[in-house]
């Protein structure tokens, strides 16, 4: 076993810095380097719209040097997860439009994180109930998709068509101009944790014989032109995309060579100007630990721009990788569900709320919007 910490002696050639000051991303100013992650917590109101509850949600964790967003579906075909937000109707973009003026009135910054989950849903979720698309017909096993009737297994998936393609990388341009329509200041695009950007990538679940398959550079090629699309809409500056090089959930297993595979990728992605490359170090909401010799810092020396380090941090190991060059920002997650005031309390070192798992997924504002904060904390001890 290897650590998942980033270990290459050229680090020493990497920006040094402090958790807690202000450092620049790509073509924004953040007042601080630590990241809430993307959280998936099933509230969003019909019809895939933003309201009151998530406004809050978002507004309450401010502080944070940038929020990014649950995942947000790009299409009607993206979803996997009822009670998801969206990115594809005036309705939702307006809903979106309240959480960003509700961010940005308590001087946050936020991404919504554009996500397409491919062959991980269920004709439930689906239009016309149609099957999930996918590169190829190959079942998510043992999987599960989060339906209006409960968790269902995910099916066998239909093989998308080389013509449909096209089509996906539009939908993610089009989520992209309406994220920015509705007042957010650049995008994440989700290619990790097996969904279709993944998919496409990993050679277990891509078997195409087409310009989509085979190769790694025809597997790469949808992450490469996803990502060239959304950086024509939002600016390089303001587009970052999420990896999971190692990271076997849903029913992705990585690839005989992923050194080779993540290296070709940021590489790839490095040549764009993107603004960040955000990492899950491990498995994802697991170890950090991982089989094989994987080099994050060989990731972090390959892409110029920012690199965020996520999965497992405590403020500890946050401080020395900012510290030591190791990241430049580091995210948090289920840190930030129980703690909305999680930056004051990691500079000060203080007592963390811990969060309640029986409320993580649906619900209204208990377990979402309800936990206090350090002040009315420490008034009821």
């Amino acid at each position: 076993m290897s650590p998942a910490n980033p270990s290459s002696s050229s680090l020493a050639t990497r920006e040094r810095g402090s958790l807690f000051e202000p450092v620049q991303l790509g073509a924004i100013t953040l007042a601080n380097r630590i990241v809430m992650a993307p959280l998936t917590r099933c509230r969003a109101l019909p019809g895939g719209v933003p309201g009151p509850l998530i406004a809050e949600h978002y507004a309450q964790r401010a502080s944070a040097g940038l929020i990014i967003t649950e995942g947000v579906n790009i299409s009607p075909s993206a979803r996997g997860y009822d009670l998801t937000p969206g990115l594809y109707t005036d309705e939702q973009a307006e809903g979106w439009r309240r959480v960003t003026q509700a961010v940005h009135a308590r001087g946050g910054r936020i991404f919504p994180q554009l996500w397409h989950v491919g062959r991980i849903s269920h004709p439930d979720l689906q239009p016309g109930g149609a099957l999930p698309v996918a590169p190829s017909a190959i079942r998510a096993e043992g999987a599960t998709s989060y339906t209006p009737s409960g968790f269902k297994p995910c099916p066998t998936p239909r093989a998308l068509g080389t013509d449909e393609i096209r089509g996906i990388v539009e939908d993610y341009a089009r989520a992209a101009q309406r994220a920015l329509d509705a007042g957010f200041d650049g995008v994440e695009i989700h290619a990790a944790n097996g969904y279709l950007l993944e998919q496409f990538l990993r050679e277990h679940t891509n078997r195409r014989t087409d310009c989509y398959g085979g190769s790694l550079e025809d597997r790469a090629r949808l992450v490469l032109e996803v990502a060239g699309a959304v950086a024509a809409v939002c600016g390089a500056g303001r587009t970052g995309i999420r990896l999971s090089p190692v990271s076997p959930v849903n029913a992705s297993e990585p690839d005989r060579d992923p050194m080779k595979t993540y290296r070709h990728v940021v590489e790839r992605l490095d040549a764009l100007d993107l603004a960040y490359i955000h990492v899950i170090e491990g498995v994802t909401q697991g170890p950090r630990d991982v089989p094989g010799d994987f080099d994050y810092a060989a990731l972090h020396e390959a892409f110029r721009g920012r690199y965020i380090a996520n999965n497992g941090y405590d403020r500890g190991l946050a401080i020395e990788a900012c510290a030591q060059g190791r990241a430049d920002l580091v995210a948090f997650g289920r840190l930030f569900i129980a703690n909305p005031d999680l930056v004051e309390r990691l500079r000060l070192d203080a007592p963390l709320n811990e969060p309640d798992p029986a409320t993580y997924f649906g619900g209204g504002a208990e377990g979402y919007n309800d936990y206090p904060r350090l002040a009315a904390h420490q008034a009821l001890k």
